[in-house]
C-alpha cells in the first residue's frame, strides 16, 4: 500500500511538472526602456501563473529574432511571444510558428499582416490611433493656451521607421494638425531617432543649429522627448516656451514632467501588455479561444494627473 501511495504521488508530481507551460520570448532590444518594462511584466505574470519563461534579446536584428523563434520551436516550447524588430518581418515568423503548430503572440509592436494572422496567433497591445491623437490634440490645446494660435512651428521626432507604431503615431499627429482647430501648427521637419534618447538629442541639436527654437516638439516616445529636452536646455532655451510631448509615461518621462520639462505624455500600459501577452500565450497553449486582437487602452497624462501614474510603468 505504501509503495502504491508513493508511486501515485510521484506520478501526480510528474504530471504537474509536465503540465507547466514553457514560453519562449524574443524581445526587440533589452536596452529599450519600454521593452524592459514589457519584459518585467511578462516575467511577473509567468511567475504568478507558474509558467516557465525564456526571454532572449534580439538586439534590433531581424535575422537574430528569426533564429530565436526557430530555436524556441526546436526546443519544444508551448507558446512564443515576440516584440517585433521589424513589423514587416512578422509574416515570416507567423509562417514558422504556424508550420510547427505552436501558438504565437505578438506584443506591443503590431504585425504588418495582423488582419490575416493564422489560427493560434494573436496581437496584444494598444491601438496606436489613440496614442498620437491624444498627444497631438493636447499639444494643440497647450499651444492655444500659450497664445500661439496665430502660428506655431513644430518638429516631430519619430521612432523606428520599420515599426508600425512610429508610422501610425506620426500619421495621427499630422492628421490632428490638419484639423481646423490645430492647423495653425506648421511641421518644420520630422526625422527618426530610432526611439533613442541620445539620437533625439543629436537630432534636436542639429535642428537648433539650422534654425530657431520651435514652439513644440512632438516625440513618438518619452525617451526621444527627453533627448530633445536635453538639447533644448543645453542651448539655453527656456522650457516654459516650448511644448514637448511624448508617449509611454515611463518613470523618466514622469520625472521630466515633474521638473516642468515634459508637457504631456500618453500612458502605455507595459505591465498590462506584457502580462496580457503571457495570458494569451497560456490560453492558446491550452487550446482556448483568444480574440485575435487584444487592446490595452492608452491614457492621457498631463501635470494635472501625473502623480496617478508614478508607479504604473
Amino acid at each position: 500500500m505504501k509503495k502504491l501511495f508513493i508511486s501515485t504521488a510521484l506520478a501526480a508530481l510528474m504530471s504537474t511538472n509536465a503540465m507547466a507551460a514553457k514560453i519562449g520570448v524574443s524581445i526587440v532590444n533589452f536596452d529599450n526602456n519600454f521593452q524592459t518594462l514589457l519584459r518585467d511584466g511578462m516575467q511577473a505574470r509567468a511567475k504568478q501563473k507558474g509558467a516557465g519563461i525564456q526571454i532572449e534579446d534580439a538586439q534590433n536584428d531581424v535575422a537574430k529574432q528569426l533564429d530565436q523563434v526557430k530555436n524556441f520551436i526546436a526546443t519544444g516550447v508551448d507558446a512564443i511571444i515576440v516584440t517585433l524588430v521589424d513589423t514587416n518581418a512578422s509574416r515570416t515568423l507567423s509562417e514558422e510558428a504556424a508550420k510547427a503548430g505552436i501558438p504565437l503572440v505578438f506584443v506591443n509592436l503590431e504585425p504588418s499582416d495582423m488582419a490575416n494572422l493564422p489560427e493560434k496567433q494573436v496581437y496584444v497591445g494598444s491601438n496606436e490611433v489613440e496614442s498620437g491623437t491624444l498627444e497631438a490634440f493636447e499639444v494643440c490645446k497647450m499651444l492655444r493656451a500659450k497664445g500661439k494660435s496665430a502660428g506655431a512651428n513644430a518638429y516631430i521626432v519619430m521612432g523606428s521607421l520599420v515599426h508600425q507604431a512610429a508610422l501610425q503615431r506620426t500619421k495621427d499627429v499630422e492628421q490632428i494638425f490638419g484639423t481646423d482647430m490645430c492647423n495653425f501648427i506648421k511641421i518644420i521637419d520630422k526625422q527618426s531617432s530610432e526611439w533613442s534618447r541620445d539620437n533625439a538629442q543629436n537630432l534636436m541639436t542639429n535642428w537648433l543649429t539650422a534654425g530657431g527654437a520651435p514652439d513644440a516638439v512632438i516625440a513618438n516616445n518619452d525617451e526621444s522627448a527627453i533627448g530633445a529636452i536635453l538639447a533644448l536646455k543645453a542651448n539655453g532655451i527656456d522650457m516654459k516656451n516650448v511644448v514637448v510631448g511624448g508617449i509611454d509615461a515611463t518613470q523618466d518621462g514622469l520625472q521630466s514632467m515633474k521638473a516642468g520639462d515634459l508637457s504631456v505624455t500618453v500612458f502605455q500600459n507595459a505591465k498590462g501588455q506584457g502580462g496580457g501577452g503571457v495570458d494569451a500565450a497560456l490560453a492558446l497553449a491550452k487550446g482556448e479561444k483568444v480574440n485575435r486582437v487584444v487592446y490595452v487602452p492608452f491614457e492621457l497624462v498631463t501635470p494635472v494627473n501625473a502623480a496617478d501614474y508614478l508607479n504604473k510603468n
